[in-house]
């Protein structure tokens, strides 16, 4: 399973909800950590999530050893699964 795991904090929630629209992608709580997980690749478009740049490239807090981020630029996030 593809896990992504994001800070929870208010400057992130927009990328927990927008990945949560995703009907494969599952969106719980852990710690202080959003885990986001799925079967298949998570992909998070950035203007959807309405992040400025910085918040964006600082959100990702972890990536659990069945993925592997594949894309983090200005458009999009995407996690593989491996």
């Amino acid at each position: 399973m593809t896990t992504l795991y994001v800070l929870d904090v208010p400057e992130n929630t927009a990328v927990a909800k927008v990945a949560a629209e995703d009907p494969a992608v599952v969106v719980d709580k852990i710690g202080p950590y959003f885990e986001i997980r799925a079967d298949g690749p998570i992909v998070i478009d950035r203007r959807a999530t309405g992040c400025r740049h910085a918040v964006w490239y600082s959100c990702v807090g972890g990536v659990a050893r069945d993925g592997r981020i594949t894309q983090h630029d200005k458009d999009a996030l995407r996690v593989e699964p491996v």
